[in-house]
């Protein structure tokens, strides 16, 4: 297609984001999970504890988004809100044991869908993609 949209990364980074995001979400439908749940869940499991407040700033989502998504988790038994450490006033979202289990298998299918979505590359050039994305994305949160 020759037009100047195509030269225009935000364009071609959120045209990339959507096709990714439409095959998780097909993807992710057998386990009752969207990408953004998903993602909420991937984070449950982590070292990281996060707080909901972690959780939409990391995944650059306004607070009252993240608030239905892990009651949604919450509700499957997937995560559970509980007093965080470092402050009691505030809850951490952690995975349960079948939160765990959930990820785990789903994980398996969001690498496949990688797989499918980024067919067009070679090895070496989606480790260069995932490296400048991760620059990208993660800049100024460290």
């Amino acid at each position: 297609m020759k037009c100047d949209l195509v030269q225009e990364l935000n364009f071609l980074v959120a045209r990339m984001r959507s096709l990714g995001s439409s095959r998780a979400n097909l993807a992710l439908q057998p386990f009752g999970l969207k990408v953004r749940s998903y993602s909420v869940l991937s984070l449950a499991c982590s070292d990281v504890t996060p707080t909901q407040r972690d959780l939409a700033e990391f995944l650059a989502l306004d607070p009252s988004q993240i608030v239905p998504l892990v009651d949604g988790l919450e509700t499957s038994g997937l995560v559970s809100r509980v007093p965080d450490p470092r402050d009691r006033r505030s809850k951490v979202v952690v995975a349960t044991d079948a939160g765990r289990k959930m990820y785990a298998k789903a994980r398996k299918i969001t690498q496949q869908n990688e797989d499918e979505t980024l067919a067009a590359l070679s090895p070496e050039e989606r480790l260069v993609l995932r490296d400048l994305l991760t620059r990208v994305a993660l800049s100024g949160t460290e």
